[in-house]
């Protein structure tokens, strides 16, 4: 048995939390996530939980454990895991292409479920009105609301704090969020059986990581701004991968290229928990959706085209539905050895993960237990030499104080 976090309060000071928002669910709101001092979303108050409700958050962690959908009769790649189909796709709607992520095929397919009456309302993420710096959960009940809230959100998300009102309104709904979220949930339906019942589509993005809320302050003071004077934060989207664009209350723009936003990875500021992540894939969704530039980054702008990777027989039924109305087309096929090369840092840290997280448990930190990802084999992949300097990183990392964190305070 793996050592893993014994309370909420252990995997935030292990370097473990995402913020994904289960703990304020679980609680009825009594334990909220609040921006933290080291800027990522944190629960608190950490003593808030009642009863068995921390016990339940545990269960589901994506601090404390990572599961995958199991499908022994799907296709199956080591790094990619269980899968019906790998393609290209894009929104069949121009518009909806050009203002989404890479393809817009997760902001197509959201409305295409509401737009056929399978689902009433789609939980995701939308920047705040009035702070358009910052994330908010959001239940979109019409195809433009899903559209307004289109576009990747490279800071602080919290999508699982709207899980309890979604459930509570018992009707159908679709999911859009981080891998590591639908893995939460895909445990949690195990507490919850208005889960399965409910929730009848799971779709993911890809990630490469959650940046921390400095990433984006760092940009406002290149800029010379204060957030208060922000009308518009966008981090991509309107072209592909489209500019990263900042306006002012006042009528005035700021923007940069996505290369240049992202060129220097020291400057990112991922959350611990994803340089430790055991499935960016989204093993546990129906679909995800990548990024497909050769080589892992773009060259220039084009028109958008997503890889998607079907994982379930929903995620069929919906890309299906989704194509025959015209809501999603699809291209030719991909196999995992081109998402290989369209995602290498995925490629190179799924064969690191377990090194990592070996390395906490011999600095005597809980890690993540990750059955049934095939992160032992795939660890074995590496050299001797390889293993030892991820093991001895993160050992040093956690030497220098930079996994572990304080008990949460909030930033404002």
């Amino acid at each position: 048995m793996v050592q893993t976090a014994k309370s909420v309060a252990e995997v935030v000071t292990s370097g473990l939390c995402i913020g994904c928002g289960l703990c304020e669910t679980v609680s009825n709101g009594r334990v909220r996530m609040r921006l933290s001092d080291v800027g990522g979303l944190r629960p608190m108050p950490l003593d808030g939980f009642q009863g068995d409700e921390e016990a339940k958050v545990l269960r589901a962690c994506p601090g404390v454990v990572a599961m995958p959908r199991i499908r022994t009769e799907a296709e199956s790649d080591p790094i990619w895991g269980a899968y019906s189909s790998m393609q290209y796709a894009w929104a069949g709607d121009a518009d909806v292409r050009y203002r989404g992520a890479t393809g817009g095929v997760l902001t197509a397919l959201g409305m295409h479920l509401l737009e056929s009456g399978q689902a009433d309302f789609i939980l995701h993420v939308r920047a705040i009105p009035d702070q358009p710096m910052r994330n908010e959960w959001v239940m979109s009940e019409t195809p433009a609301e899903v559209l307004a809230h289109a576009g990747s959100r490279y800071a602080p998300a919290a999508p699982l704090a709207g899980l309890k009102a979604a459930l509570d309104r018992d009707q159908p709904f679709a999911l859009i969020a981080k891998p590591c979220d639908i893995a939460a949930v895909h445990a949690f339906a195990k507490e919850d059986p208005r889960v399965d019942r409910l929730c009848i589509a799971r779709m993911v993005m890809v990630c490469g990581g959650q940046s921390r809320i400095g990433k984006s302050q760092k940009l406002l003071r290149d800029f010379g701004l204060r957030e208060d004077e922000l009308s518009l934060f966008r981090y991509r989207g309107f072209g592909n991968p489209g500019l990263t664009t900042v306006e002012t209350k006042d009528g005035r723009q700021f923007t940069t290229t996505y290369n240049a936003l992202w060129d220097d990875e020291g400057t990112w500021e991922l959350e611990t928990r994803c340089k430790l992540c055991p499935d960016a894939m989204g093993e546990a969704a129906d679909i995800a959706a990548a990024d497909v530039w050769p080589g892992g980054g773009p060259t220039g702008e084009d028109a958008g085209f997503n890889g998607i990777i079907v994982r379930s027989p929903i995620g069929e039924a919906i890309v299906a539905a989704a194509t025959a109305a015209g809501h999603l087309v699809l291209g030719d096929a991909i196999t995992p050895k081109m998402f290989n090369d369209f995602q290498p840092h995925q490629l190179r840290k799924k064969h690191a993960v377990e090194a990592r997280l070996s390395g906490l448990e011999q600095a005597a930190l809980p890690r993540i237990d990750t059955r049934g990802l095939r992160l032992e084999a795939l660890g074995e992949a590496l050299s001797e030499a390889d293993k030892t300097r991820q093991v001895e990183g993160i050992q040093r990392r956690v030497a220098e104080g930079r996994v572990q964190e304080a008990l949460p305070k909030p930033l404002d």
